[in-house]
């Protein structure tokens, strides 16, 4: 959501992107390898996969991932690709492996941290070595309960990267939250359409009534409003507690928030494909990969207070769901039509308002990373 805001202003001249940046299969294959497979990307939760085996995968272009928790209850992320002939090894988003890792082509295995611990008939091969065929790795960091990998060979420093916002978030024990529900919605949009619709709330008194009549699109301020992570808070109107289904709480408020954290709802955009929003007693996020110029996949889950989960009769977290769904697929409808508007030959890049100055930020450190 797009705010006013507190020490800058929109860039003379800023304007939105060109059409071929939506359209061109050309700059899909550039954002593949210079921003999804070179920068830190969100693929889920850490307490999603709780149990040694336990795994899910990623499809990030031509790469696929396999993020596991191994026997010692590390995360370990490896590339889905089998050392003997190359073969794809898992094909399901998720699942346990039943203390190892087994190649359905030729049965070579390996344990959960990748190292290989059995290759039929190669004892046979001179001077074959197993410590030299293990999967190969994919570097892994977990910030907030948040798994990020980085496909890059030589990756950027995660805690440098993430400096300005590592302690930011810590009153509401994001760390400690637990996966109430996920949803996954398929976007016959650009990856960027979505995420620009998240960065900027003037679209809302007309797309989404019902949230407008909970806060107000022009009552908040930007806090982050350059670089990689980009947002700031709304104010609820008078009389409204939160984003639920009858504007009220759906269980109590987290208890480490301070009073006006409990007005507020925060919005937040993590380049390139997270976006978090912080509400008085739970967290939404959503991450977002691109599967074509003109598709995307995206994933938003609800997070909770564990008590709050398994004592959810007596709360209505459902209430937070069923809005957000509601206002998630009224973005991803306006994402449809915009995609299909960009796609015509009379589409031109036009300035943008004072209400989409994040929108400028985006675009302007999307360009910059992907050179």
């Amino acid at each position: 959501m797009n705010f006013k805001k507190t020490a800058d202003t929109l860039e003379l001249g800023a304007h939105t992107l060109q059409r071929e940046y939506y359209i061109d299969p050309n700059i899909l294959d550039k954002e593949y390898k210079n921003i999804f497979q070179k920068q830190w990307i969100c693929v889920g939760r850490s307490n999603d996969i709780k149990e040694p085996g336990q795994f899910i995968t990623y499809e990030i272009g031509d790469e696929s991932i396999i993020i596991v928790r191994d026997k010692d209850k590390g995360i370990k992320a490896h590339y889905n690709v089998c050392r003997h002939r190359g073969t794809r090894i898992c094909n399901n988003a998720k699942g346990t492996f039943p203390k190892s890792i087994q190649c359905g082509y030729h049965g070579w295995t390996y344990a959960l941290d990748g190292s290989l611990v059995g290759a039929p008939h190669m004892n046979e091969v001179e001077n074959f070595d197993k410590k030299n065929y293990g999967l190969h790795s994919v570097s892994v960091n977990v910030w907030e309960g948040f798994i990020f990998i980085n496909l890059s060979n030589e990756p950027d420093d995660f805690d440098k990267v993430f400096s300005s916002i590592s302690n930011r978030f810590s009153r509401w024990g994001i760390s400690d939250l637990e996966t109430f529900k996920t949803i996954e919605y398929q976007v016959d949009g650009n990856w960027k359409l979505v995420i620009q619709n998240y960065c900027e709330c003037y679209h809302c008194p007309i797309l989404h009534p019902e949230l407008a009549s909970i806060h107000n699109y022009m009552g908040g301020r930007n806090d982050l409003y350059d670089g990689p992570f980009l947002g700031g808070y709304m104010d609820f109107n008078e009389g409204k507690e939160s984003i639920t289904s009858n504007a009220e709480f759906c269980c109590p408020p987290f208890p480490e928030i301070s009073e006006e954290d409990k007005n507020r709802v925060y919005y937040y955009s993590i380049f390139p494909n997270m976006l978090l929003s912080l509400h008085p007693e739970y967290v939404m996020y959503h991450i977002i990969f691109p599967k074509d110029t003109n598709k995307c996949i995206v994933s938003c889950s609800w997070l909770f207070l564990d008590e709050r989960i398994k004592n959810h009769k007596n709360y209505a977290l459902n209430d937070a769901v069923e809005f957000w769904d509601m206002t998630n697929k009224q973005d991803w409808h306006i994402s449809e039509l915009s995609q299909l508007g960009i796609q015509s030959k009379m589409y031109s890049p036009a300035p943008y308002s004072g209400q989409e100055s994040l929108l400028a930020a985006f675009d302007k450190h999307y360009k910059q990373n992907l050179k």
